[in-house]
């Protein structure tokens, strides 16, 4: 059987991914500022003409790197919302979503160069921003729907709420990555865990979740 034989549009597209692919791995490793173009095309078995006629430079690969984890991360979070269950089991995925799943994303590095070369450039930071408000939005929207059932009064308008609970994530992840070790996940956890708690769960005094493991030692930090 003969292999198949590939379009120009589908010999571009295995191109472009094999390109990310070796991107993502070289920026992991080394930075984006540190990785080179011949780096990339090297790793990724081109040559710099191929490079180019798929991207304007490095900063544009970078982009649609970081689109891509924020998609991945608005299809977890819709997920969690669209799984179905009782407003309490949503409000625990939840929990769980953003005390341990979502300190594992290995992209968070790329996500503070970025933020780094955003304060450089003005164009590529207003395509940062916009990454950062969509989330927001999503995060936003999560927190009304799960808190239309509640009858206390929030003391921050949800949007505050959800800035405060993506830049405590941002920031647990930031000194995570910092401190790997002398910090535990545990620890980290738990801070994560009764904040995302207290936004989710703040009804007639319900301020935790009861039973989890970490709420126990939060208060120790």
């Amino acid at each position: 059987m003969k292999p198949e034989r590939l379009t120009h549009a589908r010999r571009k597209e295995q191109t472009r991914e094999r390109l990310f692919d070796a991107a993502r791995t070289i920026f992991l490793e080394k930075g984006v500022a540190a990785t080179s173009v011949e780096d990339i095309v090297e790793a990724a078995g081109y040559t710099r003409g191929a490079f180019y006629s798929n991207f304007r430079g490095k900063q544009e690969l970078l982009t649609e790197l970081l689109r891509r984890d924020a998609d991945e991360a608005r299809a977890n979070l819709q997920a969690i919302m669209e799984e179905g269950g009782t407003p309490e089991e949503t409000r625990a995925r939840m929990i769980a979503y953003y005390s341990s799943d979502y300190l594992e994303s290995d992209c968070f590095p790329l996500w503070v160069e970025a933020q780094l070369l955003a304060c450089r450039d003005s164009a590529f930071g207003e395509r940062v921003d916009a990454f950062r408000r969509e989330k927001l939005l999503q995060v936003s929207a999560c927190i009304r729907t799960l808190l239309v059932d509640s009858d206390s009064a929030l003391p921050l308008q949800v949007d505050a709420l959800a800035l405060g609970l993506v830049s405590l994530c941002d920031g647990m992840q930031f000194f995570r990555m910092c401190n790997s070790q002398t910090e535990t996940d545990q620890a980290i956890q738990s801070v994560l865990v009764e904040f995302v708690s207290w936004v989710l769960w703040r009804q007639r005094g319900k301020t935790r979740v009861e039973g989890h493991p970490a709420s126990a030692t939060a208060s120790c930090i």
